[in-house]
């Protein structure tokens, strides 16, 4: 007779084994997606924050944003009649967004959000995308609470 206790504790090891190995597949698969997929999400992020702009522009019926590409592909946003700024800076390499808005009390810090490749359910097809917080971050509103600072509004509509 054999010792059921044993093959269960194999059979438990290849399963964790098996687990582990698709878990580093996937893994694998998604730094791979963010990496091909880095500047679209950027792109992406140019475009919600330009969008953002215009929207508040022509409500105003004024310039009072500007946005400005900077030497190295940098977003500066200003306000006008505001001295403060707001820098939009993506580093490809570790495929990080940075916000930084003078307009934030000093004790805030700045806004970091990272580029994460995932799986979109349909096969093996993979997309990527901006986490915050291990979430996936909400661009359209997350801008428009930057730029609600840099106008010298509260974060948040009340």
């Amino acid at each position: 007779m054999r010792d059921e206790g044993a093959k269960r504790a194999a059979e438990e090891y290849l399963a964790a084994k098996l687990s582990e190995e698709s878990q580093n597949l996937e893994a694998q698969r998604n730094r791979e997606a963010a990496m091909t997929l880095g500047f679209t999400v950027w792109k992406r992020l140019a475009d919600t924050v330009n969008a953002q702009i215009r929207e508040w522009n022509s409500v105003t019926n004024e310039q009072t944003l500007t946005c400005t590409e900077t030497a190295v592909g940098d977003l500066r946003i200003r306000c006008a009649g505001r001295p403060h700024q707001m820098l939009v800076h993506y580093e490809s390499r570790k495929l990080l967004v940075t916000i930084k808005n003078t307009a934030r009390p000093d004790t805030e810090p700045d806004t970091y959000l990272t580029v994460e490749g995932y799986a979109t359910g349909n096969g093996t097809a993979r997309d990527a995308r901006l986490v915050r917080n291990n979430e996936p971050a909400n661009l359209e509103m997350l801008i428009l609470g930057q730029l609600r600072v840099l106008a010298g509004l509260s974060q948040r509509m009340e």
